[in-house]
Protein backbone atom coordinates (compact mmCIF):
# COMPACT_ATOMS: atom_id res chain seq x y z
CA UNK A 1 0.00 0.00 0.00
CA UNK A 2 1.19 3.46 -1.15
CA UNK A 3 -0.42 7.08 0.55
CA UNK A 4 -1.41 7.30 -3.06
CA UNK A 5 -3.56 4.16 -2.19
CA UNK A 6 -4.96 5.83 0.54
CA UNK A 7 -8.72 7.47 0.15
CA UNK A 8 -9.46 11.16 1.37
CA UNK A 9 -11.11 11.47 4.94
CA UNK A 10 -14.21 13.17 4.82
CA UNK A 11 -13.78 16.20 7.04
CA UNK A 12 -10.12 16.17 7.65
CA UNK A 13 -8.35 19.35 7.79
CA UNK A 14 -6.14 20.28 4.38
CA UNK A 15 -2.35 19.40 5.70
CA UNK A 16 -3.81 18.20 9.08
CA UNK A 17 -3.08 14.28 8.01
CA UNK A 18 0.57 13.10 7.36
CA UNK A 19 0.19 10.37 4.96
CA UNK A 20 3.24 8.52 5.47
CA UNK A 21 2.28 8.45 8.99
CA UNK A 22 -1.31 7.34 8.19
CA UNK A 23 -0.70 4.56 5.74
CA UNK A 24 1.97 3.06 8.81
CA UNK A 25 -0.80 3.27 11.02
CA UNK A 26 -2.57 1.37 8.83
CA UNK A 27 -0.08 -1.49 8.31
CA UNK A 28 0.67 -1.55 12.09
CA UNK A 29 -3.36 -1.83 12.83
CA UNK A 30 -3.56 -4.65 10.21
CA UNK A 31 -0.25 -6.60 12.00
CA UNK A 32 -2.58 -6.64 15.15
CA UNK A 33 -5.86 -7.27 12.95
CA UNK A 34 -3.67 -10.80 11.80
CA UNK A 35 -2.87 -11.23 15.24
CA UNK A 36 -6.07 -10.44 17.10
CA UNK A 37 -7.57 -13.50 14.83
CA UNK A 38 -4.40 -15.72 14.93
CA UNK A 39 -4.60 -15.62 18.44
CA UNK A 40 -7.92 -17.32 18.45
CA UNK A 41 -6.66 -19.77 16.10
CA UNK A 42 -3.73 -20.47 18.29
CA UNK A 43 -6.09 -21.09 21.59
CA UNK A 44 -7.90 -23.68 18.94
CA UNK A 45 -4.71 -25.39 18.30
CA UNK A 46 -3.50 -25.11 22.08
CA UNK A 47 -7.33 -26.96 22.89
CA UNK A 48 -7.12 -29.43 20.43
CA UNK A 49 -3.94 -30.60 20.90
CA UNK A 50 -2.54 -29.92 17.21
CA UNK A 51 1.07 -28.40 18.18
CA UNK A 52 1.38 -31.53 20.65
CA UNK A 53 0.85 -33.62 18.12
CA UNK A 54 3.18 -31.59 15.82
CA UNK A 55 5.92 -30.70 18.54
CA UNK A 56 9.04 -33.55 17.91
CA UNK A 57 6.94 -34.98 14.57
CA UNK A 58 8.92 -33.51 11.93
CA UNK A 59 7.24 -32.51 8.59
CA UNK A 60 3.87 -33.98 8.27
CA UNK A 61 0.68 -33.42 6.37
CA UNK A 62 -2.61 -31.62 7.05
CA UNK A 63 -4.35 -35.10 6.70
CA UNK A 64 -1.90 -37.19 9.07
CA UNK A 65 -2.34 -34.15 12.03
CA UNK A 66 -5.59 -34.48 11.85
CA UNK A 67 -5.64 -38.21 12.68
CA UNK A 68 -3.47 -37.58 15.10
CA UNK A 69 -5.87 -35.15 16.93
CA UNK A 70 -9.10 -36.78 15.66
CA UNK A 71 -9.93 -33.20 13.90
CA UNK A 72 -10.99 -32.84 10.11
CA UNK A 73 -8.66 -32.29 7.67
CA UNK A 74 -10.38 -29.43 5.95
CA UNK A 75 -10.61 -27.13 9.29
CA UNK A 76 -6.84 -28.08 9.57
CA UNK A 77 -5.75 -27.74 6.32
CA UNK A 78 -6.58 -23.67 6.80
CA UNK A 79 -5.57 -23.78 10.06
CA UNK A 80 -1.92 -24.48 9.08
CA UNK A 81 -2.28 -22.01 6.19
CA UNK A 82 -3.06 -18.74 9.34
CA UNK A 83 0.11 -20.87 11.40
CA UNK A 84 2.41 -20.76 7.84
CA UNK A 85 1.53 -17.33 7.29
CA UNK A 86 2.33 -15.86 10.41
CA UNK A 87 5.47 -17.82 10.83
CA UNK A 88 4.70 -20.45 13.52
CA UNK A 89 4.65 -23.11 11.15
CA UNK A 90 7.48 -23.54 8.17
CA UNK A 91 5.53 -25.11 5.09
CA UNK A 92 7.50 -27.40 3.00
CA UNK A 93 5.79 -26.64 -0.89
CA UNK A 94 7.78 -29.82 -2.36
CA UNK A 95 5.77 -32.47 -0.57
CA UNK A 96 3.10 -30.60 0.93
CA UNK A 97 3.89 -30.90 4.43
CA UNK A 98 3.91 -28.20 7.42
CA UNK A 99 6.86 -28.98 10.38
CA UNK A 100 6.22 -27.30 14.14
CA UNK A 101 10.16 -25.87 14.65
CA UNK A 102 12.07 -26.82 18.09
CA UNK A 103 11.60 -23.24 19.27
CA UNK A 104 8.25 -22.81 18.09
CA UNK A 105 7.67 -25.76 20.50
CA UNK A 106 8.76 -24.55 23.12
CA UNK A 107 6.52 -21.71 23.66
CA UNK A 108 3.53 -23.61 22.17
CA UNK A 109 3.64 -27.11 22.58
CA UNK A 110 5.84 -27.97 26.09
CA UNK A 111 3.65 -26.78 29.07
CA UNK A 112 7.12 -27.32 30.96
CA UNK A 113 9.13 -24.86 29.15
CA UNK A 114 9.53 -21.62 31.04
CA UNK A 115 8.29 -19.59 27.46
CA UNK A 116 5.37 -21.39 27.28
CA UNK A 117 2.38 -19.14 26.59
CA UNK A 118 -0.61 -21.02 25.84
CA UNK A 119 -2.13 -20.44 29.09
CA UNK A 120 -1.81 -16.39 28.06
CA UNK A 121 -3.91 -16.88 25.18
CA UNK A 122 -6.27 -19.11 26.99
CA UNK A 123 -6.93 -16.33 29.04
CA UNK A 124 -7.28 -13.59 26.92
CA UNK A 125 -9.52 -15.93 24.91
CA UNK A 126 -11.91 -16.03 28.39
CA UNK A 127 -11.52 -12.11 28.22
CA UNK A 128 -13.28 -11.73 24.59
CA UNK A 129 -16.12 -14.34 25.77
CA UNK A 130 -16.76 -11.62 28.52
CA UNK A 131 -16.94 -8.64 26.02
CA UNK A 132 -20.71 -7.44 27.07
CA UNK A 133 -19.53 -7.54 30.83
CA UNK A 134 -16.72 -5.14 29.87
CA UNK A 135 -18.88 -2.67 28.55
CA UNK A 136 -21.07 -2.33 30.85
CA UNK A 137 -18.38 -2.07 33.35
CA UNK A 138 -16.76 0.83 31.27
CA UNK A 139 -20.02 2.38 31.58
CA UNK A 140 -21.29 1.91 34.79
CA UNK A 141 -18.15 1.72 36.50
CA UNK A 142 -19.18 -1.29 38.46
CA UNK A 143 -16.29 -3.73 39.09
CA UNK A 144 -15.86 -7.70 37.85
CA UNK A 145 -15.40 -10.02 40.10
CA UNK A 146 -13.13 -12.71 39.31
CA UNK A 147 -15.94 -15.30 40.16
CA UNK A 148 -17.90 -13.75 37.22
CA UNK A 149 -15.51 -14.24 34.47
CA UNK A 150 -15.63 -16.86 31.69
CA UNK A 151 -14.04 -20.15 33.54
CA UNK A 152 -11.09 -20.00 30.90
CA UNK A 153 -9.60 -17.18 32.90
CA UNK A 154 -9.24 -19.52 35.60
CA UNK A 155 -7.21 -22.68 33.77
CA UNK A 156 -5.59 -20.05 31.76
CA UNK A 157 -3.64 -18.10 34.57
CA UNK A 158 -2.27 -20.76 36.23
CA UNK A 159 -1.26 -22.21 32.82
CA UNK A 160 0.81 -18.54 32.31
CA UNK A 161 2.17 -18.35 35.50
CA UNK A 162 3.23 -21.72 36.42
CA UNK A 163 6.47 -21.42 33.92
CA UNK A 164 7.85 -18.70 35.36
CA UNK A 165 7.39 -20.04 38.70
CA UNK A 166 8.87 -23.12 37.91
CA UNK A 167 11.94 -21.83 36.18
CA UNK A 168 12.65 -18.87 39.00
CA UNK A 169 10.70 -19.42 42.44
CA UNK A 170 12.84 -21.82 43.75
CA UNK A 171 16.52 -21.31 41.87
CA UNK A 172 15.99 -17.57 41.84
CA UNK A 173 13.51 -15.66 43.83
CA UNK A 174 13.66 -17.43 47.23
CA UNK A 175 17.40 -17.39 47.45
CA UNK A 176 17.45 -13.29 46.74
CA UNK A 177 15.75 -12.84 49.58
CA UNK A 178 17.70 -12.43 53.01
CA UNK A 179 18.20 -15.64 55.03
CA UNK A 180 14.83 -17.31 53.77
CA UNK A 181 16.12 -20.41 51.74
CA UNK A 182 18.31 -21.55 55.08
CA UNK A 183 14.76 -20.79 56.63
CA UNK A 184 12.94 -23.29 54.16
CA UNK A 185 15.55 -25.46 54.21
CA UNK A 186 15.87 -26.10 58.02
CA UNK A 187 11.50 -26.02 58.12
CA UNK A 188 9.48 -22.63 58.28
CA UNK A 189 5.89 -21.95 58.45
CA UNK A 190 4.43 -20.50 54.73
CA UNK A 191 1.50 -18.44 53.75
CA UNK A 192 0.67 -18.37 50.41
CA UNK A 193 -1.82 -15.44 50.19
CA UNK A 194 -3.86 -15.29 46.65
CA UNK A 195 -2.66 -18.50 45.57
CA UNK A 196 -5.01 -19.39 42.96
CA UNK A 197 -4.98 -22.91 42.09
CA UNK A 198 -2.02 -23.30 44.42
CA UNK A 199 0.79 -23.72 41.52
CA UNK A 200 3.60 -21.25 43.59
CA UNK A 201 2.29 -23.07 46.52
CA UNK A 202 2.87 -26.56 45.36
CA UNK A 203 6.37 -25.57 44.05
CA UNK A 204 7.44 -24.95 46.89
CA UNK A 205 6.26 -27.50 48.89
CA UNK A 206 7.89 -29.65 46.44
CA UNK A 207 11.07 -28.07 47.22
CA UNK A 208 11.31 -27.86 50.79
CA UNK A 209 10.22 -31.32 52.58
CA UNK A 210 10.84 -29.67 55.97
CA UNK A 211 8.04 -26.59 55.78
CA UNK A 212 5.01 -26.30 56.22
CA UNK A 213 2.64 -24.56 53.52
CA UNK A 214 -1.12 -22.55 53.58
CA UNK A 215 -2.77 -21.17 50.43
CA UNK A 216 -5.08 -19.06 50.77
CA UNK A 217 -7.52 -17.90 48.28
CA UNK A 218 -10.84 -16.34 48.54
CA UNK A 219 -12.48 -18.35 45.32
CA UNK A 220 -13.79 -21.49 46.28
CA UNK A 221 -13.24 -23.26 43.06
CA UNK A 222 -9.73 -22.34 43.18
CA UNK A 223 -9.12 -23.67 46.37
CA UNK A 224 -10.66 -26.94 45.47
CA UNK A 225 -9.03 -27.43 42.10
CA UNK A 226 -5.36 -26.48 44.61
CA UNK A 227 -6.03 -29.44 46.84
CA UNK A 228 -6.76 -31.85 43.87
CA UNK A 229 -3.52 -30.53 42.59
CA UNK A 230 -1.58 -30.47 45.86
CA UNK A 231 -3.02 -34.68 46.36
CA UNK A 232 -1.56 -35.25 42.86
CA UNK A 233 1.98 -33.73 43.70
CA UNK A 234 2.02 -35.96 46.35
CA UNK A 235 2.51 -32.69 49.19
CA UNK A 236 -0.90 -32.52 51.24
CA UNK A 237 1.16 -33.87 53.88
CA UNK A 238 2.99 -30.60 54.01
CA UNK A 239 0.70 -28.23 51.98
CA UNK A 240 -2.85 -27.11 52.52
CA UNK A 241 -5.43 -25.02 51.44
CA UNK A 242 -8.52 -23.33 52.84
CA UNK A 243 -10.64 -20.09 51.80
CA UNK A 244 -9.53 -16.49 53.01
CA UNK A 245 -9.67 -13.21 52.10
CA UNK A 246 -5.98 -11.26 52.30
CA UNK A 247 -7.34 -8.87 55.11
CA UNK A 248 -8.65 -11.90 57.09
CA UNK A 249 -5.59 -14.09 56.34
CA UNK A 250 -5.70 -16.91 59.33
CA UNK A 251 -2.80 -17.42 61.87
CA UNK A 252 0.70 -16.12 63.25
CA UNK A 253 4.08 -16.30 62.99
CA UNK A 254 4.45 -16.96 59.54
CA UNK A 255 8.41 -16.85 58.49
CA UNK A 256 7.40 -15.87 55.23
CA UNK A 257 4.03 -14.88 53.19
CA UNK A 258 4.18 -15.09 49.65
CA UNK A 259 1.89 -12.95 46.75
CA UNK A 260 2.33 -13.89 43.37
CA UNK A 261 0.69 -11.35 40.94
CA UNK A 262 -2.30 -10.95 43.49
CA UNK A 263 -1.37 -7.87 45.76
CA UNK A 264 -2.88 -5.50 42.65
CA UNK A 265 -5.84 -7.32 41.94
CA UNK A 266 -6.75 -6.12 45.66
CA UNK A 267 -9.23 -3.77 46.67
CA UNK A 268 -7.91 -2.90 49.26
CA UNK A 269 -4.13 -3.87 49.05
CA UNK A 270 -2.58 -1.37 52.19
CA UNK A 271 -5.20 -3.24 54.29
CA UNK A 272 -4.56 -6.66 53.01
CA UNK A 273 -0.62 -6.04 53.54
CA UNK A 274 -1.28 -4.42 56.94
CA UNK A 275 -2.75 -8.04 57.68
CA UNK A 276 0.09 -9.72 56.42
CA UNK A 277 2.35 -7.73 58.39
CA UNK A 278 0.19 -8.67 61.24
CA UNK A 279 0.71 -12.47 60.55
CA UNK A 280 4.67 -12.33 60.27
CA UNK A 281 7.07 -13.24 62.67
CA UNK A 282 9.60 -10.38 64.41
CA UNK A 283 11.72 -11.79 61.36
CA UNK A 284 9.48 -13.17 59.10
CA UNK A 285 9.61 -11.72 55.26
CA UNK A 286 6.57 -11.04 52.59
CA UNK A 287 7.89 -12.04 49.26
CA UNK A 288 5.92 -9.73 46.47
CA UNK A 289 5.79 -10.88 42.85
CA UNK A 290 4.18 -8.14 40.55
CA UNK A 291 4.48 -7.79 36.80
CA UNK A 292 7.30 -5.84 35.51
CA UNK A 293 6.49 -1.90 35.08
CA UNK A 294 8.33 1.02 35.45
CA UNK A 295 7.08 3.61 37.33
CA UNK A 296 5.57 5.65 34.54
CA UNK A 297 3.65 5.24 31.26
CA UNK A 298 5.98 6.47 29.15
CA UNK A 299 8.70 3.93 30.79
CA UNK A 300 6.09 0.86 29.68
CA UNK A 301 5.56 1.60 26.31
CA UNK A 302 6.80 -1.59 24.68
CA UNK A 303 4.89 -5.25 24.00
CA UNK A 304 5.43 -6.39 27.89
CA UNK A 305 3.36 -3.36 28.94
CA UNK A 306 0.61 -3.16 26.22
CA UNK A 307 0.20 -7.02 27.27
CA UNK A 308 -0.27 -6.41 30.95
CA UNK A 309 -2.15 -3.08 30.46
CA UNK A 310 -4.79 -4.87 28.46
CA UNK A 311 -4.69 -7.63 31.28
CA UNK A 312 -5.13 -4.91 33.48
CA UNK A 313 -7.60 -3.39 31.94
CA UNK A 314 -10.83 -6.49 32.21
CA UNK A 315 -9.11 -8.14 34.85
CA UNK A 316 -6.72 -6.56 37.20
CA UNK A 317 -8.33 -3.24 37.36
CA UNK A 318 -12.09 -4.79 37.52
CA UNK A 319 -11.58 -7.48 39.99
CA UNK A 320 -10.12 -4.56 42.29
CA UNK A 321 -13.00 -2.11 41.87
CA UNK A 322 -15.44 -4.52 42.60
CA UNK A 323 -14.22 -5.01 46.35
CA UNK A 324 -14.19 -2.90 49.81
CA UNK A 325 -12.11 -0.33 49.16
CA UNK A 326 -11.74 -0.50 44.65
CA UNK A 327 -8.37 1.02 44.95
CA UNK A 328 -7.90 -0.24 41.21
CA UNK A 329 -4.18 -0.18 41.32
CA UNK A 330 -3.66 -2.09 38.21
CA UNK A 331 -0.98 -4.70 36.85
CA UNK A 332 1.33 -1.70 35.79
CA UNK A 333 1.30 0.09 39.33
CA UNK A 334 5.30 -0.03 39.10
CA UNK A 335 7.61 -0.28 42.31
CA UNK A 336 7.85 3.25 43.52
CA UNK A 337 4.01 2.98 44.01
CA UNK A 338 3.90 -0.80 45.45
CA UNK A 339 6.82 0.59 47.72
CA UNK A 340 4.30 3.24 49.37
CA UNK A 341 1.64 0.78 49.61
CA UNK A 342 3.86 -1.58 51.98
CA UNK A 343 5.46 1.29 53.40
CA UNK A 344 1.76 2.69 54.41
CA UNK A 345 0.67 -0.75 55.60
CA UNK A 346 3.97 -0.29 58.37
CA UNK A 347 6.85 -2.19 56.64
CA UNK A 348 9.98 -0.86 57.08
CA UNK A 349 12.53 -2.53 55.07
CA UNK A 350 11.36 -2.92 51.56
CA UNK A 351 13.59 -3.61 48.53
CA UNK A 352 13.90 -4.84 45.06
CA UNK A 353 15.14 -8.34 45.39
CA UNK A 354 15.99 -9.37 41.79
CA UNK A 355 13.54 -9.33 38.20
CA UNK A 356 12.40 -10.93 34.71
CA UNK A 357 11.09 -9.59 31.91
CA UNK A 358 8.34 -10.15 33.05
CA UNK A 359 7.85 -9.12 37.03
CA UNK A 360 9.32 -7.57 40.12
CA UNK A 361 10.01 -9.43 43.29
CA UNK A 362 9.87 -6.97 45.89
CA UNK A 363 11.61 -8.41 49.95
CA UNK A 364 9.29 -6.50 52.70
CA UNK A 365 10.14 -6.91 56.35
CA UNK A 366 8.45 -5.44 59.69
Amino acid sequence: MTTTDIPAVDGAVDGAVDGAKLEAFVGQAVVDMGAAISGLLLHLGDRLGLYKAMAGAGPITSSMLAQRTGTTERYVREWLGNQTAGGYVVYHPADGTYELPAEQAMVLANEDSPVFLGGAFEAIASCYADHDVFVDAFRTGAGVGWHEHDERLFSGVVRLFRPGYAAHLVGEWLPALDGVAEKLRSGASVADVGCGLGASTIIMARAFERSTFVGFDSHRPSIEGARKAAAQAGVTQRARFDVAAAKDLPGEGYDLVCLFDALHDMGDPVGAARRIRKALASDGTLLLVEPHAGDALEQNVNPVGRTFYGLSTVICTPGSLAQEVGLGLGAQAGERRLTSVLHEAGFTHVRRATETPFNIILEARP
